[in-house]
């Protein structure tokens, strides 16, 4: 049986929704109506609806005197949380804890290297039948998503191809432990077989995004 949320929010349009508050952290009708090419009408009466599930919250952002009325944002609310997973971070830093007092400050990230071997591992079955880097970083992104990371590519001539992440499901484990940062990235380098620069840059909104550019030449 699947979880009670999909079956509220498995229209493909109130995903879009959901993933494009994810990416901005709130947004009005109007911008969500030009990013995802609906009318206007059509965004607003989904974001009643998901607001009525209890997905989505609407704020009012003020405005000057002179400025109009406030316009609505809506924010996504605690119960989406289920689309994007934590990995059980409370219980994997309490068990990383104990291991460091019984074996050592080296040894939760010794343990940690081996998940991210297993990781790698699967990451380059996924990509390995691909011929070029932009496919490699293509497939490699859909696999970041199965497992509970949320994140896009995209490819503009100033950035070159990026691959966007704002959702990653052992993010305060990286924060706890620097180190596997590195790791994690150089592994990244290794399943694409490229040069990547990883970059964490925070919105207008201040929501965070960890963008890897690809060099694809």
């Amino acid at each position: 049986m699947f979880p009670p949320i999909l079956n509220d929010i498995c229209r493909l349009s109130h995903l879009s929704i959901i993933g494009e508050l994810k990416r901005s952290g709130g947004l009005a009708i109007p911008e969500l109506a030009e990013l995802l090419d609906m009318s206007y009408m059509g965004i607003k009466q989904h974001c009643v609806n998901l607001e009525k599930g209890g997905y989505l919250k609407g704020w009012r952002e003020p405005r000057g005197a002179s400025s109009g009325r406030p316009r609505k944002i809506y924010l996504l609310t605690d119960k989406c949380d289920a689309l994007f997973p934590d990995g059980g971070e409370e219980l994997l830093l309490g068990l990383l804890d104990s291991v460091k007092s019984s074996f050592g400050e080296a040894a939760p990230e010794k343990l940690l290297y081996q998940y991210f071997e297993k990781k790698q591992a699967v990451w380059i079955k996924a990509v390995k039948s691909s011929e070029t880097v932009v496919e490699r970083a293509t497939k490699f992104a859909d696999v970041r998503m199965e497992s509970g990371h949320f994140c896009q590519c995209h490819y503009s001539a100033e950035t070159g191809f990026v691959i966007e992440e704002y959702h990653h499901p052992l993010h305060a484990i990286l924060e706890q432990y620097p180190g596997l940062v590195v790791l994690e990235q150089r592994m990244i380098e290794q399943t694409l077989g490229a040069k990547v620069k990883r970059e964490v840059k925070s919105g207008a909104s201040g929501v965070k995004c960890t963008v890897y550019q690809v060099a694809t030449l």
